[in-house]
């Protein structure tokens, strides 16, 4: 079994608990530190800001009725259940390919933790300019934009390789 784990994308796993572990740290430390919509400033162009997401991306369908919450659990499921069953189809080799899927893994699961236990995602990462503030994300958001973009750039088609 461990032989097996060792040569497939499935070695990566350990990036996955490191991902979730740094996410749901911050989030509690969010949660230990400040009340709802308290803002702190880090440097000229960030703050730490909580705010609760309801919905997707960018609050996207965050204030619908509530089937939001377990449609997006759901599909968070199902891509870390795809994203799984990729990397152990890919040889530990590949590693730009297996960090990609792994950061997507761990992000996804820190925010779909948040969307079970809490019926909302914690975000506190505000980059600003000006009054002009982006919408306010979190580390897993952060790591599932990386993983995505790494798939991306990897190749025009990030899972060609993959022997099915």
């Amino acid at each position: 079994m461990k032989t097996l784990i060792m040569s497939t994308g499935l070695r990566w796993l350990w990036l996955v608990m490191l991902v979730l572990i740094i996410d749901l740290f911050s989030k509690y430390c969010i949660l230990q530190n400040f009340s709802l919509g308290k803002t702190k400033a880090l440097l000229p162009c960030l703050n730490l800001h909580y705010v609760r997401n309801y919905g997707a991306a960018f609050s996207l369908f965050g204030d619908c009725s509530g089937w939001q919450r377990w449609v997006f659990a759901s599909i968070s499921i199902g891509v870390c259940g795809l994203l799984l069953l990729m990397m152990y189809r890919m040889s530990a080799k590949k590693k730009i390919k297996n960090i990609a899927c792994s950061l997507i893994i761990g992000g996804a699961l820190g925010n779909l933790y948040d969307r079970i236990y809490h019926g909302f995602i914690i975000d506190m990462i505000d980059f600003y300019t000006g009054v002009w503030h982006f919408a306010t994300f979190n580390f897993a958001d952060c790591t599932i934009c990386f993983g995505a973009i790494l798939m991306i750039f990897e190749r025009k088609r990030p899972f060609k390789s993959i022997n099915y």
